[in-house]
């Protein structure tokens, strides 16, 4: 029965009270168990299976929680979930979605930290282990024993983890450092450390240079890291140990992929597809927003590579996500970079191509740019090299808590000479693309990807709702003097707010994914029998500056102005523009040199997330919890129209 011996495992006690000759039968239950998951469920599969018999091996012959365990990433801790109390979760389909895709100390004393980052177990590691043995050592108060970091070869590009190596070797004492080479990142390695890598693996552990001794380490080499017991063997060696040391693993990736996976394009080995597996069930859905607006962006730039020697696209190991298909990188041989999961050193790259007089497109989620703030405010912004930034997966959104997308706008748009971009459809996305690579621009650039709700409305074919030129010739804006203040980056198409429609009462100003929020609400206060509204839309499709003049020409005829943002208000877009109205009947006449309004809005309301990190909860939900679902943003303008607020 599949996953009978699996299911008598509750605690890595059971684990070490199995007779050795049941390892092997306890390996082939979790692989199965993980093959029939993913194939229903989806997952990082393709990492998992390689680090079954490794996982089994660690909780074998370690004490965990005593001994501390820190999974690099956590795309590779279902089975030390499965052995910590947690294989139902993967056993019964009904509980599938109990576990995160990631350790989770909420879940488990097991786990360690909340990670979905890569690169930080080597330091985290180091901090665990700096502490017991301040504390007394193995056997002292801390109640640490052994600290053991598992991170795969793809992670070793991270800076974080060659710090932390370097760290290791001077602080001494008990650290294991396993390195699960399984010859792969998230697509192939990249990097000049990988051909000793690979020598490495050839030569049985013995080829010099050894990147591990260079950095002063003790080091192992283990040629089977899918055979169990030679993995016990080992790791009960090394158990204890007073010394740091690095134990290199070679696994085999997506190990126990069979015929029905192999047919979706998912087999063994350094195959990219077995990173991240969608459920079979949604093999004939049609691509996300990110596929396929990334897809749209590289057929756009390719057109240019002819004749644009300049002309790279960046992508830091994630490459599939964002519609970069393997048949464009191979077609675009050296107009494409990857860089390893190694997001700093990208942004810094891509400055130092821009500063030379190239055009680099760094692409990334919004959860990764998070890794590059100071490449973002030194290396590129204080330098004002013109590199364009495509943020992917930007937002609110339903993933696990370490991959949010909703912190970016309070990020990007408080740096200064960074030009921060937000299309409302993809043709405009084009546009912004064409435009920030073009020797027009004189900037950094960011371009924040259209999202889901828009590549919904533009395939359903009634999005954008309204049209720019519907907006009256007579309307004009108010504050046409030479005393406003000049915006950064000047020749910027896209400095002045696009008036979609021309209502009155109420100016709905919805940025990016959530202009479409705001086309809904308009609609919703217009199709109100007992009290119809026609609302002003504006889309702003600009988020580090704010565009004064349709701000002062919408404040004499507005009483409610309404700003929608799909991020973090606090610190966000939505709040500049309530700190631009409410700055005004404070300051004195002789000093409104760039304010022109004489009246302000009665109310200014601002729709956004709360200032929280978010794991797995329903869009539908975040909407609700935040009220920018259209009915609860209409109910809350009412309120402010009928005086209540």
């Amino acid at each position: 029965m599949n996953g009978e011996l699996l299911g008598r495992i509750g605690s890595p006690a059971d684990v070490k009270a199995l007779d050795p000759a049941e390892l092997p039968q306890l390996c082939a239950d979790i692989r199965s168990t993980l093959v029939t998951y993913g194939k229903a469920h989806g997952g990082h599969i393709g990492s998992n299976l390689g680090v079954v018999e490794l996982t089994v091996a660690i909780h074998r012959v370690f004490d965990s929680p005593r001994d501390r365990i820190v999974f690099d990433v956590s795309h590779q801790s279902y089975v030390h979930k499965m052995l910590t109390g947690r294989a139902q979760a993967y056993l019964d389909p009904d509980r599938y979605d109990e576990v995160t895709g990631f350790t989770n100390p909420e879940e488990s004393e097991h786990d360690q930290f909340v990670l979905g980052h890569t690169g930080t177990s080597i330091s985290l590691a180091c901090g665990l282990a700096k502490t017991r043995d301040m504390m007394g050592d193995l056997n002292g108060g801390s109640g640490i024993g052994n600290v053991i970091a598992v991170i795969g070869d793809g992670s070793l590009s991270s800076a974080i983890a060659f710090e932390g190596l370097n760290n290791a070797a001077e602080q001494g004492g008990n650290l294991i450092i396993i390195v699960n080479d399984n010859e792969m990142s998230i697509a192939e390695d990249f990097g000049g450390m990988y051909g000793p890598l690979a020598r490495l693996r050839e030569s049985g552990g013995t080829a010099e240079p050894n990147l591990f001794h260079a950095f002063g380490l003790d080091y192992r080499y283990v040629k089977d890291g899918n055979n169990v017991a030679a993995l016990v063997e080992v790791l009960e060696q090394v158990k204890d140990i007073d010394h740091p040391i690095v134990l290199h693993v070679h696994t085999l990736k997506g190990l126990g992929l069979d015929a029905e996976d192999a047919a979706a394009g998912l087999v063994e080995g350094r195959c990219e597809a077995n990173h991240w597996q969608d459920p079979l069930s949604a093999a004939d859905r049609l691509p996300g927003a990110r596929k396929y607006y990334g897809e749209m962006a590289m057929r756009a730039l390719e057109e240019r590579f002819a004749t644009e020697p300049g002309l790279v696209v960046i992508s830091p190991a994630t490459p599939g996500s964002n519609g970069i298909t393997r048949a464009f990188r191979e077609r675009a041989g050296a107009h494409y970079v990857d860089t390893g999961i190694a997001e700093e050193h990208a942004v810094a790259f891509a400055s130092g191509i821009a500063k030379a007089g190239g055009r680099p497109v760094l692409a990334t989620s919004a959860t990764f740019f998070q890794r590059t703030y100071d490449q973002l405010q030194q290396e590129l912004a204080l330098n004002r090299t013109p590199a364009t930034l495509l943020v992917f997966g930007a937002g609110i959104s339903d993933a696990d808590n370490t991959h949010s997308g909703a912190f970016d706008i309070a990020m990007m748009s408080n740096i200064p000479n960074l030009v921060c971009l937000a299309p409302t459809s993809g043709e405009e996305f084009l546009r912004m693309l064409a435009w920030s690579t073009s020797a027009e621009n004189h900037d950094p650039v960011v371009i924040r990807v259209p999202g889901d709700m828009i590549l919904d409305g533009e395939r359903e074919g009634h999005y954008p709702a309204f049209r720019a030129d519907e907006c009256p010739e007579s309307f004009t804006f108010i504050g046409q003097r030479s005393d406003l203040p000049t915006p950064p980056a000047p020749d910027c198409p896209w400095n002045r707010y696009r008036i979609s429609h021309l209502g009155s009462e109420v100016a709905l100003i919805g940025l990016g994914d959530a202009y479409r929020i705001a086309e809904q609400v308009a609609a919703e206060l217009t199709w109100d029998p007992k009290n119809p509204i026609d609302a002003t839309l504006i889309d702003p499709r600009r988020y580090d500056a704010l565009d004064y003049r349709t701000l002062d020409a919408i404040a004499a005829g507005h009483r409610i102005v309404a700003t929608i943002e799909d991020g973090q208000l606090e610190g966000g877009w939505g709040e500049k523009i309530t700190a631009y109205y409410a700055s005004l009947p404070s300051l004195p006449r002789d000093r409104r040199t760039h304010y022109r309004a004489t009246v302000t809005p009665q109310h200014v309301l601002n729709f956004g997330a709360d200032k929280e990190f978010t794991d797995r909860v329903p869009m539908e939900r975040l909407h609700d919890r935040y009220d920018l679902a259209p009915g609860r943003i209409v109910d809350r303008i009412r309120t402010a129209l009928n005086g209540h607020l």
